[in-house]
């Protein structure tokens, strides 16, 4: 089973979305005709309700599948807001509302439709045509039963039948995706001059008033956020190859000779073949008379080897070479039974064999070519094996290593002192790591995370979730060894939380420094490009003015790379009279933009040709929720005061 599951990824992914998402989004496969009850109420809906315990389900399963979908770390944190939590406990109330709905309308799918839609699942097909072998398989593979799976594809059916007609039978005019069209692929032919804001920096004069003033305005947007500093051990490969023992040059030189076939390649020859078939059980006249026909043609292939080739094709009775001339390829020295090898590699180049007896029946061998044994002898080869030998070496000792770090952790819970003693592995001490992110060199004290050697290894989530645990943080307990990879394992311990605040002055001025230089550098390119710009408006049409690059042909499908407040400018600036001029202020300068022509858009266009389905589904999907919408207006949707306190984070089941 499990063989399959890993040679099917992609279609066990589909199969366990298929799965497990309805059983996270659904109230489950009974939940089309009963719902959970006896718990606290969130959202009313109808004669019912999104409860806690609904809730707290969703929630569970929608961490477990990301956390599966995710193996280098999900941070949990990032569902851990009242905007993610409004948009689950509003998905759960739209599954409802089609649930209610189909319940009354007593919408159902009958035994025929259900049998079609699961005989149309392409990941349940062979050939074409549905497996009831891969079907069993698959199911039990995520260990469902088939009256499970066939009830809640049921559920899912009847359920598609409340909004689905909706989505797909919207259209859009053949108008309105004209005219869209037509505006996707109308021209402009533009020159731009770019008034880079980095220009001006250098004439700028930041004071320290300047930035004391900032400051006092500003300080509460530099407000960081809790942040510990951590003491870690690092176990990877480069510390367990460190101290290994000297390796002797016998030890070498046994390895060698073990692996003798990774440095040396042995003798081969390149050799093409006649054969002349015996049949299993042949008398000893046909054999006689096979042999004698061999011999015949080894005669005449001896005093005209060149003739081997068309010898082959015209007389040998082995099928799969005939048509190449007898071509077998190359044969190392060891890989043939002892008689043949013996016969071609006793053979000259050209050379033509006599007969030989062999499988199949009577052999006839021309070499092509030869190669004789090449490679590198132990002393060339020293330094390869040397480092062979070691890193098999590093690799046992890491084994070993992360077994005594484990131990070591779990029985000095409060200090990475011992592990480190007993394993000669260094401790290491960074600051500035928050509960999302590694804080920047500049707003930290010391010696920051993000700028160690180990930064790529510290911003992994695990690592950030063991450090905010409640026992990292209260009792001040070593982590868990964290396996970032199979070659690096992390254990870390807090030794200081520094709660959120605002910096001191004089740790964020530099920052500020450049906050100011950048401000008043953009609105100095600003103020010269819209003096430039007024220039341009009042002058007589004539020529491009110095400094406008190489004209572009831009459209809002082909933008030529040009920034999109670019392309916006220029294709809602009038175009009665051209040239005409517009500025764009960006976060990098002020770009002047010279329009030059205006060209109609059309419709037809080969790229295009998807467009009006495009803007169907789109519409579909609007449609789709103006009806939903609807549905819930009659079914008395309602948040309960429950439901705003499940949504703030605040009173949260325990039970998780």
């Amino acid at each position: 089973m499990f063989d399959f599951i890993r040679t099917h990824q992609r279609l066990m992914q589909f199969i366990l979305l298929i799965l497990i998402v309805p059983s996270f989004v659904l109230i489950g496969v009974s939940g089309y005709s009963t719902y959970v009850s006896g718990d606290q109420e969130l959202i009313k809906v109808g004669d019912g309700a999104i409860t806690q315990q609904e809730f707290d389900q969703a929630r569970s399963n929608q961490l477990r599948q990301l956390q599966q979908s995710n193996p280098g770390g999900f941070d949990p944190s990032v569902l851990d807001n009242p905007q993610t939590r409004s948009a689950l406990l509003q998905s759960l109330v739209d599954q409802r509302v089609m649930v209610e709905t189909a319940t009354a309308e007593r919408f159902s799918v009958s035994d025929t439709a259900l049998r079609q839609a699961i005989a149309s699942m392409p990941e349940l097909q062979e050939n074409g045509q549905f497996s009831p072998e891969r079907y069993s398989q698959i199911l039990a593979s995520v260990g469902l039963k088939s009256r499970d799976f066939e009830e809640g594809r049921r559920a899912e059916l009847a359920l598609d039948r409340v909004l689905q007609p909706v989505a797909t039978t919207a259209a859009v005019p053949d108008q309105v995706a004209q005219r869209i069209e037509q505006v996707l692929t109308e021209q402009r032919k533009i020159r731009l001059q770019v008034f880079p804001s980095s220009d001006y920096e250098q004439a700028l004069n930041i004071t320290d008033a300047d930035i004391q003033a900032w400051y006092d305005k500003n300080k509460h947007t530099l407000q960081l956020p809790d942040q510990v500093s951590a003491e870690y051990l690092l176990l990877n490969e480069k510390a367990a190859m460190s101290n290994l023992p000297t390796v002797s040059d016998a030890d070498l030189h046994a390895y060698y000779e073990q692996n003798k076939g990774k440095y040396i390649q042995p003798a081969r020859v390149n050799v093409s073949h006649i054969q002349i078939n015996v049949p299993a059980g042949a008398s000893g006249g046909q054999r006689q008379s096979a042999h004698e026909k061999a011999s015949e043609i080894a005669r005449k292939l001896k005093a005209d080897p060149a003739s081997f080739a068309d010898v082959a094709k015209a007389q040998s009775e082995d099928a799969g070479t005939a048509k190449s001339g007898g071509k077998l390829g190359w044969v190392t020295k060891g890989s043939w039974p002892a008689n043949l090898e013996d016969a071609v590699f006793a053979l000259k180049q050209g050379a033509v064999s006599g007969v030989i007896d062999g499988p199949g029946g009577f052999h006839i061998f021309q070499v092509n070519e030869i190669q004789a044994e090449h490679g590198e002898t132990f002393e060339e080869a020293h330094d390869k094996v040397e480092a062979e030998v070691r890193r098999q070496l590093g690799a046992d000792r890491f084994a070993e290593m992360a077994t005594k770090l484990t131990d070591l952790v779990y029985d000095n819970p409060t200090s990475l002192q011992p592990a480190a003693e007993s394993l000669g592995l260094k401790i290491k001490k960074v600051d500035g790591i928050a509960r999302d992110q590694l804080l920047p060199s500049d707003q930290v004290s010391g010696d920051a995370a993000s700028a160690s050697e180990d930064a790529g290894i510290l911003s992994d989530v695990r690592v950030r979730r063991s450090l905010f645990s409640a026992q990292s943080l209260n009792d001040k307990a070593n982590t868990g060894v964290i396996e970032i990879s199979p070659s690096a394992m992390l254990v870390l311990r807090v030794d200081k939380l520094t709660p959120a605040h605002v910096p001191e002055l004089a740790q964020v001025s530099d920052h500020i420094r450049e906050t100011l230089r950048h401000e008043r550098a953009l609105e100095a390119a600003s103020k010269a490009g819209e003096a430039a710009l007024t220039t341009y408006k009042a002058a007589q049409p004539g020529d491009i003015p110095e400094g406008f690059g190489s004209p572009l042909e831009i459209s809002r499908i082909n933008t030529q790379n040009v920034e999109k407040p670019v392309i916006d400018a220029a294709f809602t600036a009038a175009t009665s009279s051209l040239p005409t001029y517009v500025g764009v202020e960006g976060a990098q300068g002020y770009t002047l933009v010279r329009i030059e022509q205006a060209t109609p858009g059309t419709f037809g266009t080969s790229m295009l040709a998807s467009l009006k389905n495009d803007l169907s589904a789109a519409w579909g999907h609007k449609e789709r929720q103006a009806v939903l919408e609807a549905m819930r207006e009659q079914l008395g949707v309602k948040v309960l005061p429950e439901g705003e306190a499940a949504i703030a984070g605040e009173g949260e089941s325990t039970d998780k």
